[in-house]
Order: structure tokens, then sequence, then C-alpha cells
């Protein structure tokens, strides 16, 4: 699969400057995320859950590949086998999971599954996520614009807060298009930012080159 702005986006923007010990990638796809974040802090535990067997292959292939292999671990399992097998908690879990509620068909089956959120409810996301995550710990998530008051909703029945978000557009002129989202466990005055991706086409912002430059070689 390709690598997308929303991943990029979430592993940049994502705190780590409370230097957690532990962290979870739900959905890891080929492992982006998890990657990003043994780049951009020295967690001795970075597991990966990812239910698509080509996806999880492609995955550990590239966990095996990187400089941070020894702390890097790949589940092949659904969310719901996972939390009712794991005893232990996370001191940052990260998800970029499915957005699309409608159907789609793009030909590729993996593709579809990724992209759909009936693979993976908001609901189930957010109940495991209370489950799972430490008492110190955060959840960050990239999600749809017009979903967040109904995910901010959902996560405080599960007893988490926001923290940190930030509202992403593609370029000045466009709608407001992604939220990333920094949940705690404890109630806060939240830091709210708002990001644009582009200058024009392919001519980048500088608040964008700065998030994200030690990721791409073009910058």
């Amino acid at each position: 699969m390709k690598i997308g702005t929303d991943g990029v986006l979430l592993g940049a923007w994502t705190n780590v400057d409370f230097e957690p010990q532990s962290i979870l990638d739900i959905g890891a796809g080929t492992g982006v995320l998890s990657l990003m974040l043994a780049q951009r802090c020295d967690a001795p535990t970075i597991d990966a859950l990812e239910i698509d067997e080509n996806a999880y292959e492609q995955c550990v292939e590239n966990f095996e590949a990187s400089p941070w292999g020894d702390r890097l671990y790949c589940y092949h399992a659904g969310l719901d086998e996972f939390v009712d097998e794991v005893d232990e908690v996370y001191d940052l879990i990260i998800s970029n999971p499915p957005f699309y509620s409608e159907t789609v068909s793009s030909g590729n089956t993996s593709r579809d599954l990724a992209r759909q959120n009936d693979t993976l409810p908001f609901t189930e996301l957010v109940e495991s996520v209370s489950k799972l995550l430490s008492d110190r710990g955060t959840f960050s998530v990239i999600i749809p614009y017009k979903e967040t008051e109904e995910f901010i909703a959902l996560a405080n029945t599960s007893g988490l807060y926001v923290w940190r978000i930030c509202s992403v557009r593609g370029h000045s002129d466009a709608p407001l298009k992604r939220s990333l989202i920094e949940f705690s466990r404890t109630k806060a005055d939240a830091i709210v930012e708002t990001l644009t991706i582009e200058k024009e086409r392919h001519e980048y912002t500088e608040a964008y080159v700065a998030l994200t430059k030690d990721f791409y070689l073009k910058m």
C-alpha cells in the first residue's frame, strides 16, 4: 500500500516528549507509524497490530529491515482478540483507523478493507483503547474532520479527554478535511491548532515542511 499523508501527519504530530516506554499501533498496515515513532523516541516496546495478512507480512519485513527491529513487533490479530489476550497497558496508543462507513470498491480487496470502518468501528477502537492505555498514557488518532464531535463524545464516555487537537486542510481555500486528536485520561484545556499542507500544488507550507521534513527525502 502507498504511504499516505494521513499516516505521515499522525506519526510526525504525535507527542513523544513525555518519553513513553511502550507504544501500540492499532491497524498498523505496513508499519509506517511504528517506524516513525521508533525513529522519534527510545521506547523499548513498540507493538503493532494488523489483521490483513498481506499488510502484516509486509509490516514484519519492514520492521526486520529497519534499524529498530529489536524494539518492533507486529501481531497478526484483530483488536478484539488482542484485547482479550494481552495483559499489558501502553503509554502511547496510536491509530490511523479506517474512515469510510459507506461501502467503497476500488477493485483491491485489501485496500478497501483498510478504508472501511466496519472492519474497525470507532466504538470498538475507543473502548479497546480505554482498556489498553496506561494511567499516564495518551491516545493519538487521525479521523475525518466531519467525525470530530462524534468521536470526541464517544471518547469522553470511555474516560478519554482531548489534550491536543489539530484541524488539517489541503490548502488555504480548502475545507477542513482531517482532525489530529490526542486524548489522555485527565481533563484539561485542549491545545487547539490548524495546519495547512500546501500553498499550491506540490508547494508545501513552512509549517508542514517543519513537521514532516525528518521523514521525506524530498524535503
